[in-house]
């Protein structure tokens, strides 16, 4: 029987994932790139555009400052990103297999803003603080591990954002017929002010402020 967390990649990737591009136009270039990187990587797991799009919108208030990403994949979630902003905005995202980190630092070699740290998710601590963290990989705190803790990684004001929800329909949220343990520790947490944002139909992401 898959966990918690196998099942809710797996709604994520029925819901989006790569394959999600397919007939897509008027990518911007770079993320056409990244897509056709995880293609040819055969990586599925990729931000869906619609949670691209969300990523560009909360990047642009982030001008001039740093962006942290957990989990660089094939690198469309920092594409979206680094397409929003210009060379004055740092990009670091952390990624822990090799070969996506050789391909993805390839696709950004022009992008002189843009970091990818080889690693487990906690090496986005070395580049804190964030005025935005996107946590796409590690740290979203499935099955009681830690979370990206955003008093320790986000500066003043920063935002924070996690996709891979379904949409919430009730209290409390709830996946499989069981409370939602993971999101219930981002919505309620202390440090920060959380809302819900559907991206689709079927899916949603969370964007918190740090108060």
């Amino acid at each position: 029987m898959r966990d918690e967390r196998a099942l809710r990649t797996v709604v994520a990737v029925t819901a989006g994932g790569t394959a999600t591009y397919d007939g897509v136009a008027d990518l911007p270039a770079l993320v056409a790139r990244a897509v056709a990187l995880a293609r040819a990587t055969g990586f599925d797991l990729s931000s869906i555009p619609e949670q691209g799009r969300l990523l560009q919108v909360l990047a642009r208030g982030c001008e001039g400052g740093r962006i942290g990403e957990t989990g660089t994949g094939a690198g469309v979630g920092v594409a979206w990103l680094a397409s929003a902003v210009g060379a004055t905005t740092e990009i670091v995202s952390v990624e822990r297999e090799p070969g996506l980190v050789a391909a993805t630092r390839e696709l950004f070699a022009d992008h002189p803003n843009v970091t990818i740290v080889e690693g487990d998710w906690t090496r986005i601590h070395d580049h804190a603080p964030f005025d935005l963290l996107v946590v796409d990989g590690g740290g979203k705190g499935h099955d009681g591990e830690p979370i990206a803790e955003p008093r320790a990684l986000l500066a003043p004001g920063g935002a924070i954002v996690l996709d891979d929800f379904t949409p919430m329909t009730g209290w409390p949220p709830s996946f499989h017929g069981a409370p939602d343990r993971t999101r219930l520790r981002w919505l309620e947490h202390p440090d920060l002010l959380v809302t819900e944002v559907r991206t689709t139909p079927t899916t949603a992401s969370l964007v918190g402020k740090l108060r």
